[in-house]
């Protein structure tokens, strides 16, 4: 029996889920997936915090599409005022002028399926290395000569060392 051969090539991971976003993206209207995807970049942070898109139309006998917007009712107003800014960003991110209208679809912020999804991200909780972690670090990095470097030095290995002791996972270094 032949031996079993691995691939030792590393694969980013949005190429191994890229055909199915790309596929239940195409389902709601999106032939560009980015803009589900880079949303925020898109819209702006002030607009995508407190709306997302949720499918593009294509009426009939009309031209151009149709972008829904999910929001909550109290925000609604205010994403109607920036609907000419959200036009241009789309079609901007499009290439040509895809969008020509957009409408605007109010929801609970809770109880319903597409509601309950907060519309800003959770900023990220970033832990400081701890005294050990940093007196650790200094002495790795004692030897290095120049002072900014070693500074930058430090704080890497600070982050790397409590990282390291946050999940559980210290590996020990050979020199």
């Amino acid at each position: 029996m032949p031996p079993t051969r691995f691939r030792k090539n590393a694969r980013r991971v949005s190429s191994l889920v890229e055909r199915d976003i790309k596929r239940m993206g195409e389902k709601r209207g999106f032939s560009e997936t980015r803009l589900l995807t880079h949303w925020a970049e898109i819209a702006g942070p002030d607009t995508a915090g407190i709306c997302r898109p949720v499918k593009i139309g294509f009426p009939r006998g009309g031209f151009g599409a149709v972008l829904t917007l999910l929001t909550t009712g109290a925000q609604a107003p205010m994403l109607q005022m920036r609907l000419p800014q959200i036009i241009d960003r789309v079609n901007a991110c499009y290439g040509y002028r895809a969008i020509s209208r957009v409408d605007i679809t109010q929801t609970a912020p809770t109880g319903f399926a597409e509601g309950q999804v907060d519309f800003a991200p959770k900023a990220k909780v970033r832990a400081e290395p701890g005294p050990q972690a940093i007196a650790e670090a200094r002495e790795k990095t004692a030897d290095v000569g120049d002072d900014g470097l070693r500074q930058s030095l430090e704080r890497l290995a600070a982050n790397i060392i409590s990282k390291q002791r946050a999940h559980g996972s210290k590996t020990e270094n050979t020199q």
